[in-house]
């Protein structure tokens, strides 16, 4: 009787460790987020190479923007803020991925229907007196380069308190915008679609040939929209594209923007120079603010997480 029994139970035992096993390799067929994704590395464009997103790419282009790194340029800052230029530093962060477009979000996994977009993180750090300011824009722009950037958002901090401001292109541009500013407060309002500044620092990297020129409608940026407290909206614009630069003129803001790039492929972002009035009331006065590059390196960064990896921000000659 204990012989049978002690068989019963071994039978049992190997019956829930052979359900135990085909339990972990059924679990393993699940989809799991690509780690070739998330580095940004060539298996995504080639993937996706017959679609209308990729296809017109060149391989040059593929050969610098999918290399699984991001690119990562650091700038001298002189921003106007309260009627004087503050001393700070700017960094621009230009790296591909995959991105939901339903959802705007990026994709965690590889699918037909995502959309390749060159991202743009635009960071500036300056100080007015005692306190600090920190701004923050995103830019999600379809490397098919043929239509708006599907996505925008814009974090401003300082003691005060901050600002936080999102675009979602959909069938309008639903803008939502939160502050801490009376005036300003919680709004979610839509705009017709229109020529975003901030998409236009993506465009360049990819053929600044494709920038828009002439007389436009433009919704400015949103740090600009922000600092200024400007109505976020189209205004009435000029653009002229030179031999390494884009301008951009304002009259009803009385803001000029010029942006200097390396003509030559990638195209990369030599400075800028943002002109308007800063100051209160009539005291307000015209001041330009400059970036001038310090460094550009290419860097897979999102792994560089780690003390020893602080080499890296002096390289970038970032304090």
């Amino acid at each position: 009787m204990i012989q049978s029994l002690k068989k019963i139970i071994k039978v049992e035992i190997a019956f829930y460790v052979i359900v135990a096993i085909l339990s972990i390799l059924t679990s393993c067929k699940k989809d799991k987020p690509s780690k070739d994704l998330a580095l940004n590395t060539t298996t995504n464009i080639l993937l996706n190479n017959n679609s209308e997103e990729t296809k017109q790419l060149s391989q040059e282009f593929k050969n610098y923007w999918y290399a699984s790194e991001a690119e990562i340029s650091s700038y001298k800052l002189e921003q106007a803020r309260y009627g004087e230029i503050r001393n700070g530093q700017a960094v621009l962060i230009y790296v591909t991925e995959d991105f939901l477009p339903d959802v705007q979000v990026k994709a965690d996994r590889q699918n037909a229907n995502n959309v390749p977009v060159l991202k743009l993180n635009a960071t500036k750090n300056f100080n007015t007196g005692i306190y600090p300011y920190s701004i923050m824009q995103s830019t999600f722009y379809p490397v098919s380069n043929n239509k708006h950037a599907i996505k925008i958002s814009s974090s401003m901090q300082e003691w005060c308190g901050h600002v936080y401001s999102q675009l979602n292109n959909k069938k309008q541009f639903e803008v939502m915008s939160h502050s801490y500013f009376e005036g300003e407060a919680d709004k979610s309002f839509n705009l017709d679609k229109a020529i975003l500044e901030n998409e236009l620092w993506t465009q360049l990297r990819i053929d600044p040939k494709s920038l828009p020129t002439g007389d436009l409608e433009i919704i400015p940026s949103f740090e600009y929209s922000r600092l200024r407290h400007v109505p976020i909206k189209a205004y009435k614009a000029t653009a002229i594209l030179g031999d390494g630069t884009y301008t951009l003129s304002y009259p009803d803001l009385n803001r000029t923007l010029i942006i200097n790039f390396n003509p030559d492929f990638p195209f990369g972002i030599q400075g800028w120079e943002e002109t308007f009035k800063s100051g209160f009331g009539s005291k307000a006065k015209a001041l330009t603010t400059k970036a001038t590059k310090l460094k550009t390196i290419k860097s897979a960064y999102w792994g560089k997480n780690h003390n020893k990896d602080e080499i890296l921000r002096k390289e970038l000659q970032l304090k």
